[in-house]
């Protein structure tokens, strides 16, 4: 969202949860650092790369602990470190909360990494 910070995008969900302006803080500050945006947490979307601004959008996406993840190519603008943090953080994230990640990927580095994989070749669902 545009006229909100970093930190206030991340905010967002848990605040409208119901959850306290200093929880939703300290657990944002807390995603956003696990992402390595640190010193962007003050930054606006049009202050941010296309890479920051989709890591920030997974800390949102993660923020209230959803019980299901679904995640089309969540890496896409992200170089490989910044991919595979992003991918260790759903997984790391599903494995705590009791979650179920779907992530569609092109990148079978990182696809290796879920507990599972189904793939679709020239049309063909393999499972």
């Amino acid at each position: 969202l545009a006229e909100f910070t970093a930190l206030e995008n991340v905010m967002l969900p848990m605040r409208l949860a119901g959850k306290s302006k200093d929880v939703a803080r300290e657990k944002a500050a807390t995603l956003l650092n696990r992402l390595n945006l640190t010193e962007r947490h003050e930054h606006y979307p049009g202050q941010l790369s296309g890479g920051e601004q989709q890591r920030v959008a997974i800390a949102r996406a993660l923020a209230n602990d959803p019980v299901l993840l679904l995640a089309d190519e969540p890496t896409g603008n992200l170089d490989p470190a910044s991919g595979r943090m992003v991918f260790e953080l759903l997984l790391e994230t599903a494995n705590e909360h009791g979650s179920a990640a779907l992530v569609a990927t092109h990148n079978p580095e990182l696809a290796s990494l879920m507990d599972r994989q189904i793939t679709l070749t020239d049309g063909i669902i393999h499972a």
